[in-house]
């Protein structure tokens, strides 16, 4: 199917068709969660819970909470929990019910996966200890390369424990000597937990548990799982050890497990991501999770509105699932624990996913992790009118066959969009500031891959092709290094592989200083070198004639075309016209009447 028909099948299944001219490009907010009062929902059963909830009260009534633990060991499919505000310092909470939690009207519920440390010994000068006995020892996933990253990635990092100090965040540390007021030291043999700051008159957490809410497709409460997943609004989940939050599939993962194996090897999509469906997360917010926020599986995942911050390893986890959309989300500050060697990203879509759709995000303050991150055997994904800044790369697509990129802005990323051994990634009318647009292909292979099955559920090494780049718009001040638009490849693969990355490159806008180098880098068949550096579009033009034949160069600094990049304002200074026109759903073509993400000044004043 055309990539394009596929992008108006996708537009129709989550409601973009309504979309007007006047918000084609990302909306400016408001992001994450919003202030609501909630009313009673419509429910079989209601249970009403509250931090101080007895586990024996019924919960029917606002005046007889019950405890969450006890509401969820109740609930069946179409029930409600009402949580009451304030801290539950609680977790493990196991389900395989579809049901909906809420705050009751406005209040505030936090789900906390610490308890407080009170009774600490000082044992020598600036440090202090106390015994814990819940502890979260743990180690790397047999892939991490040590003797690449022991220098810089301490094996202690990959323990899942954390203090907390007046609500603050510690680094762990090594050993005792190692302890400064920003680190901890556990000592797993004898249940001791270190600080190198004094205790008194200050709230001292430490985790407890290493999942909030799982829910499980085992049998769990004497009941059997309804394959429905839960409705969530409102709450927030913290301080929680591994993860916040698990959605199973077929079978149940522990935190040494390799989360990604489900299904192992190339699978037909009707055969997995059905065990859970329908999960919805909605002004949610997920903050200082070990490893990742919460590791979802199941067709029919809706996450929007909602914040996930300060997370480790990754922030949402997406795994073979299909039908899923992420939207108006704050996702900032992965890698909290800078764990080099460990691919990290803040949102991860992996393993054979169909139909993903990243749309309308703020997506920043990443600069050691990837923004977001298609990898391995994922099709038709959709990232629209999101704004990314300050990753490593802000789009990753690896291994996988068939994005739309469009409406999207990219400031200050390493990378905005990396595109990795990977076909047919469309993308048009984006604007990257900053942010090298790069494609990129290697001869890795199924065969002897240090990953094993992984990159047989994507294009083989002479598939890697099919990519469309037009009407965006790639800016760099004097600060930026490297080029604006990267093609490239391993200088092996320049005399096998005859045909180009880019089956079409047309109508971009390029604008850098005049003498910033190079403009872009391009690797063909035909290449002397593999890789060569190309300075104007009249030189691409000679190099490939099919390529950038509406192209513009324009020289000097971004503030020549925006209205202010040092406020962050990105729409242009003028209309700069399209010339090149794609077969887009009529409404979203209207929307782009200029290069890149977002109209002209005059364009905003006009309506």
């Amino acid at each position: 199917m055309n990539i394009w028909l596929r992008f108006g099948l996708i537009v129709m299944t989550f409601g973009l068709s309504s979309v007007t001219p006047v918000n084609a490009q990302f909306s400016g907010g408001p992001y994450g969660p919003t202030s609501k009062s909630y009313a009673q929902p419509n429910a079989k059963t209601i249970y009403y819970v509250s931090p101080e909830g007895q586990p024996r009260a019924d919960g029917l009534t606002l005046d007889n909470p019950t405890s969450i633990s006890s509401a969820i060991s109740k609930v069946t499919s179409g029930d409600a929990i009402v949580l009451r505000g304030g801290t539950y310092r609680t977790g493990n909470l196991i389900l395989n019910q579809g049901i909906t939690l809420q705050p009751y009207k406005d209040e505030k519920p936090i789900l906390k996966g610490t308890q407080v440390a009170s009774t600490w010994e000082q044992k020598q000068d600036n440090v202090w200890v106390t015994n814990w006995k819940t502890l979260f020892p743990s180690k790397p996933m047999f892939w991490w390369r040590q003797e690449r990253h022991i220098d810089k990635t301490p094996l202690h990092r990959f323990n899942n424990d954390m203090v907390f100090i007046d609500g603050e965040f510690l680094q762990s540390a090594g050993s005792i000597e190692e302890l400064t007021p920003n680190t901890f030291f556990v000592d797993y043999e004898k249940q001791q937990v270190y600080i190198g700051t004094d205790p008194n008159n200050k709230l001292i957490e430490i985790t407890a548990y290493d999942t909030a809410l799982l829910r499980t497709s085992n049998d769990v409460h004497n009941k059997q799982s309804d394959k429905i997943g839960p409705k969530i609004y409102g709450v927030m989940f913290t301080q929680y050890a591994w993860r916040a939050i698990g959605i199973e599939g077929k079978r149940t993962f522990l935190p040494e497990d390799e989360p990604v194996d489900e299904p192992v090897g190339v699978a037909d999509p009707l055969t997995y991501g059905k065990e859970v469906i329908n999960t919805l997360l909605e002004n949610v917010t997920i903050t200082y999770c070990s490893r990742v926020a919460g590791y979802f599986r199941g067709d029919g995942l809706i996450i929007r509105h909602s914040l996930i911050s300060d997370t480790s390893t990754e922030g949402i986890y997406i795994i073979g699932s299909s039908d899923v959309l992420l939207e108006k989300n704050i996702i900032q500050r992965n890698d909290i624990e800078n764990i080099t060697g460990y691919y990290v990203s803040a949102v991860k879509i992996i393993n054979q996913t169909y139909r993903v759709t990243v749309r309308d995000n703020l997506i920043i303050n990443h600069p050691t992790s990837k923004g977001v991150w298609y990898d391995v055997g994922n099709r038709e994904g959709l990232f629209i009118n999101n704004y990314v800044e300050n990753t490593q790369a802000g789009l990753f697509f690896e291994i996988s066959d068939g994005i739309t990129a469009v409406g999207n802005v990219f400031v200050n990323n390493d990378l905005g969009v990396w595109v990795l051994n990977s076909a047919n990634a469309n993308i048009a009318h984006n604007t990257f500031v900053n942010s090298t647009l790069r494609f990129t292909r290697t001869a890795r292979s199924a065969t002897d891959d240090h990953f094993g099955w992984h990159p047989e559920t994507g294009p083989d090494v002479f598939e890697r092709d099919g990519h469309t780049v037009k009407s965006n718009l790639l800016t760099a001040d004097e600060q930026h290094l490297g080029p604006l638009l990267s093609v490239d490849q391993e200088d092996a693969l320049c005399a096998q592989y005859k045909k180009a990355q880019l089956a079409e490159l047309d109508g971009n806008a390029y604008v850098k200083p005049e003498n910033q180098q190079p403009l872009i880098t391009l690797s063909t068949s035909s290449s002397e070198p593999c890789n060569r550096e190309i300075n104007t579009l009249d030189k691409l033009q000679d190099s490939t004639a099919q390529y950038e034949t509406n192209g513009q160069l324009i020289n000097g600094h971004p503030r020549t075309v925006f209205v202010s990049p040092d406020l962050k304002r990105f729409e242009l200074q003028r209309h700069i016209s399209k010339k090149v026109n794609m077969v887009l759903p009529e409404k979203v073509t209207n929307a782009f009447e200029n290069i890149g993400a977002l109209p002209s000044a005059s364009d905003n004043q006009s309506r």
